[in-house]
């Protein structure tokens, strides 16, 4: 059989190929702890599984309408005039089987071959992959630790050519936990308000995991509601990563080309959890603060630990629960006939090592760094940070 050319260039997800070699690591009976894949370790709240069999009790089993139900993409709407003082029409609203498929259909509706999108570095592993299947250029821009991996406006200008199409990126972000604060969006913002033919997609799907107050949005600065796509969704904040809920709020010509879209691929996500999410929608986000609070504690013991850890530069995530340290001190060193040439090396050294899995900084554009993820509990973090040093502390004194 003749695959295309399509999906044999397109990598695997780094993530989730980590993700698998721990699970068979822990099925062949070694004790492996795993911080590579980005899923809350909590249930989904009571209030959203009663909806959903209310649902089910109901009948909601039939086709839906592609952009999703209309009560739903009303709550949606509700939802973003309430927390982020942003007036939308339900029909600039539309639901997705997940974040990622409203990323993709917002990239296919607005990149033709050859249109470039511009991608703040360190980014989610896909964000790369989307853009080309659709045929684009990613522009990668890389901000490193010292700026907290946040881009400046003078980046950003000089990434901009007569090709840019999209500026994509992610706050809180994926990998780095980092925000852009109110006062770093407007200057961002006013070059975009210079390009004409740029949009932002604003990815916003860790806006309920923060660790300073809210998160703002870039379309909430003036003039730039019209020029932004945000993208959110169930499966962080709400602990729904299985249930497959996300959503865009956008202009009403991009709403309308990626409900199109979306009606050729997959139509509409599942009515039951539809329905279920209108509860999550209508929910006060004070009732999710066991969650944030959670994390903001395993934020800080993993912070603390690896801090401890000799040549790790470590900043303070401000949201999501990773930490992303820059690990390129350890680059060259060698130990049990193992040298480390880079991040991947050390991600596989780790887990052999350690019995801990983490993914390399080169699946987020980030070379001298790797990602840990703290979405468990406190005291298999505990552990993880004891095996991590031990092995870090072995290599750093070879």
């Amino acid at each position: 059989m003749r695959l295309s050319d399509r999906i044999k260039g397109l990598s695997e997800s780094q993530t989730i190929a980590m993700a698998k070699k721990s699970r068979e690591l822990k099925e062949s009976g070694i004790d492996i702890i795993s911080l590579s894949l980005g899923e809350p370790d909590f249930t989904t709240p009571d209030f959203v599984k009663e909806a959903a069999k209310k649902a089910i009790d109901d009948d909601f089993s039939y086709y839906t309408p592609v952009p999703g139900y209309a009560d739903l993409r009303q709550a949606i709407a509700d939802k973003l005039k309430r927390d982020n003082q942003l007036d939308y029409g339900i029909d600039q609203i539309v639901v997705s089987t997940g974040a990622k498929q409203a990323i993709i259909n917002a990239i296919m509706c607005l990149v033709n071959p050859g249109d470039e999108v511009i991608i703040p570095a360190p980014y989610w592993v896909s964000y790369v992959a989307m853009v080309e299947i659709a045929g684009g250029v990613p522009i990668v821009v890389p901000a490193g630790v010292e700026q907290d991996f946040k881009i400046s406006p003078e980046q950003l200008e000089k990434a901009i050519s007569p090709k840019s199409r999209i500026l994509l990126y992610s706050s809180p972000c994926n990998p780095s936990g980092s925000i852009y604060t109110e006062e770093e969006l407007k200057p961002l913002a006013n070059v975009v308000l210079q390009h004409k033919d740029l949009t932002v997609i604003s990815d916003e799907i860790y806006e309920l995991i923060t660790y300073n107050g809210k998160v703002p949005s870039i379309a909430s600065v003036e003039g730039m509601k019209d020029r932004t796509v945000i993208i959110n969704g169930l499966s962080k904040g709400f602990a729904m990563t299985g249930w497959r809920l996300g959503y865009m709020a956008a202009p009403k010509e991009l709403a309308a080309a990626c409900d199109k879209m979306q009606g050729q691929f997959t139509s509409a996500t599942s009515s039951i959890t539809q329905r279920a999410a209108i509860a999550a929608m209508k929910a006060d986000p004070a009732e999710l603060e066991y969650m944030r609070s959670a994390f903001e504690k395993r934020r800080d013991l993993v912070i603390a630990g690896l801090k401890q850890i000799p040549g790790l530069i470590v900043n303070t995530p401000q949201g999501a629960f990773y930490a992303f340290p820059d690990v390129s001190a350890y680059y060259g060193k060698s130990v049990d006939g193992k040298t480390i040439n880079n991040a991947t090396d050390l991600s596989l050294y780790l887990l052999e090592e350690a019995n801990v899995s983490t993914v390399t900084g080169d699946a987020f554009g980030a070379p001298n760094c790797i990602r840990l993820s703290y979405a468990t509990s406190e005291s298999v973090l505990t552990e993880a940070l004891n095996r991590l040093n031990k092995a870090f502390t072995k290599l750093w004194n070879a």
